[in-house]
């Protein structure tokens, strides 16, 4: 073993370590490596920066840039949509629906681009349903590597399989499309099976301040509020009658948000004292669940467990509670909300006022405001964005961040229109990855899907990093000749075991060398090695590179892989997180994937 060879071996542990046990942020890892190996003299300096410009990295940033593109445009919530009227508010739905979608997917096109299209949807879904989207990421990234075991042209390590299969100067025969998809499916079914039942107690509820948004943070400070309430009204109800007669507010601290007219097919999102309730109608409130449930109980109204009517107009995504203030020069100083129609005027509905050191939650619109005083208000957040944007001076000024954004349903055919042609390129013209993505990415900001601050502001420039500072750690690892000592030494020692035995410590093999090198490093690596072994050994040199191509995306224990590196931050994993959900999917990869070539392909 050369000096070399150790050296490369203690950076690899120290890389792990940091890992481990997070003395400094996974990306700060990623830089410590492009300084570190070069003053090691392991890497030159041009291949210690090389991942910036990397095939991957440079997919992976136009792969985010188009997946913005297809949320700020609504493309996302018509993909989520259907999901969430499938899975409703069901942890275990949501997992199998997304990560198995995702996984499908992934089969005919690059993992990273997969996971990284659906990371909007996903996140969309969980501020919808409540769910954390830590219970929801990993199983869905997770699904789109193993994803591409499904075919042969689902990852890069199978696709290269048929170029790799030459012994002794002759070429075998090679694999088809779907030759392996038995084994595929299986390790795919086995993945979704083992976070549905095993989710909630091997990954992070993601509960906190993190996963918390503006109007949940918002209804915890107002002590009158708590969350968002559809109630129905009866046939039996003796109306109609307005909001006025009804006095919701005044007898039970709730306010009206949203009203469902069932014979005009119609809604509002701002109610009038003025509008009339009748038998059928759907209205949704914002108030104490105690105070909505003996509104509920007087007025014989149902309280629904969830928005049904409601789900998608009120959704966390698209409206909220937002806290403005009375600016210097506002025009609202000295008036009440009644006189200058407050809600016809800004087309938001006041919730509840805080005023000297006192909250108010009823009478609001007979209160003289004054400058200082802050409302609490609830409403779409396009229109939030809207009262934002108006010019000086303003009446109100905005006291905490808006949640959603204003999209731009207009530009959803230009979104759709650059997928479809970047993927075209990839699956058709066989043009190179990133190239394809970036020309995807940059149609995107050409037709105003996307400004060129918002493609930058879409990037995670924390996963690049990572990424970026790993690739020259595995040009190291294979530089220095490290990796080869370990694959021969490794076969040395088993000498010549029964076909399946071997193709267990090629599997194992395989997962250790995909968490420190590319699994295209490992499968070229491995491949011609293994196939000599299995010879040796009397098996199937074919089944052995099989499964070195398949094991090369058996890669949980770390954030090393680009899928999981894309998803640790947002859904707020540390790197102990991966290795407990990862350590138990590894060993159940190899094993779902030894069992089904056992019986389904007779290896003995």
């Amino acid at each position: 073993m050369t000096p070399d060879m150790i050296l490369t071996m203690i950076v690899l542990a120290f890389a792990i370590l940091l890992f481990v046990f997070e003395w400094v942020r996974v990306d700060v890892v990623g830089i410590i490596m492009m300084v570190l190996l070069p003053l090691l003299g392991l890497v030159t300096p041009k291949e210690a920066f090389i991942g910036l410009s990397s095939n991957a990295v440079c997919s992976i940033i136009a792969v985010i840039i188009i997946g913005a593109g297809l949320d700020k445009t609504g493309v996302m919530n018509k993909v989520a949509n259907p999901i969430i009227k499938l899975a409703g508010n069901s942890e275990k739905r949501i997992i199998i629906l997304i990560s198995g979608t995702v996984g499908l997917i992934s089969s005919m096109m690059q993992n990273i681009g997969a996971a990284a299209l659906f990371l909007p949807a996903a996140q969309r879904i969980a501020k919808r349903t409540g769910v954390p989207i830590s219970r929801i990421l990993m199983p869905m990234g997770f699904c789109a590597i193993i994803g591409g075991t499904l075919t042969l042209v689902g990852a890069s390590p199978t696709i290269l399989l048929n170029d790799l299969m030459v012994l002794q100067g002759q070429k075998l025969k090679p694999f088809g499309l779907f030759t392996q998809t038995p084994i595929g499916i299986c390790l795919l079914s086995s993945a979704i099976i083992y976070f549905a039942f095993f989710g909630k107690y091997i990954l992070p509820s993601g509960e906190g301040q993190a996963d918390k948004g503006i109007s949940d943070l918002l209804m915890e400070a107002y002590r009158g509020l708590e969350s968002v309430f559809e109630l129905d009204i009866p046939e039996s109800f003796d109306g109609p009658k307005t909001l006025e007669e009804l006095a919701i507010r005044e007898k039970f601290l709730v306010t009206v948000v949203g009203i469902y007219f069932s014979k005009k097919k119609d809604r509002t999102l701002v109610p009038r004292s003025t509008d009339k309730l009748s038998p059928g109608d759907t209205i949704a409130v914002v108030g104490k669940r105690k105070n909505v449930e003996i509104m509920a109980e007087e007025l014989n109204f149902r309280l629904k467990d969830q928005l049904e009517v409601f789900a998608e107009d009120l959704a966390r995504t698209n409206a909220g509670l937002a806290e403005a203030i009375v600016s210097p020069r506002s025009e609202l100083i000295g008036k009440t909300l009644s006189e200058i129609n407050f809600k016809e005027l800004f087309g938001v509905n006041p919730v509840a006022l805080f005023k000297g050191n006192k909250i108010f939650y009823s009478g609001l619109t007979n209160i003289r405001l004054s400058m200082g005083d802050t409302l609490l208000l609830f409403g779409p957040w396009a229109r939030f964005h809207i009262l934002k944007n108006r010019p000086q001076p303003r009446p109100l000024s905005f006291a905490s961040p808006l949640e959603g954004e204003i999209l731009k349903p207009q530009k959803a055919k230009w979104a759709v229109f650059w997928l479809i042609l970047a993927l075209s390129q990839i699956i058709f013209f066989k043009v190179k990855l990133s190239v394809a993505l970036m020309s995807g990415a940059l149609g995107m900001i050409i037709t105003g899907v996307l400004t060129v601050d918002e493609a930058y502001q879409s990037v995670d420039w924390m996963t690049v990093f990572l990424l970026a500072g790993l690739i020259p750690l595995g040009i190291a690892f294979e530089k220095t000749g490290t990796a080869s000592f370990i694959a021969h030494k490794i076969l040395e020692i088993i000498g010549k075991p029964p076909p399946i035995v071997l193709l267990a410590v090629v599997g194992l093999l395989t997962s250790f060398f995909t968490l420190v090198i590319s699994n295209v490093g490992a499968t070229v690596l491995l491949v011609p090695l293994c196939m000599n072994m299995a010879v040796m050994a009397g098996g199937d040199p074919r089944m052995a590179a099989l499964v070195v191509g398949l094991s090369a995306s058996n890669t949980f224990v770390l954030p090393t892989h680009q899928v999981n590196a894309l998803v640790m931050r947002p859904g707020g994993y540390r790197t102990v997180d991966y290795a407990k959900a990862g350590a138990i999917m590894t060993l159940l990869f190899l094993a779902v994937e030894l069992t089904v070539i056992y019986f389904f392909y007779g290896i003995k």
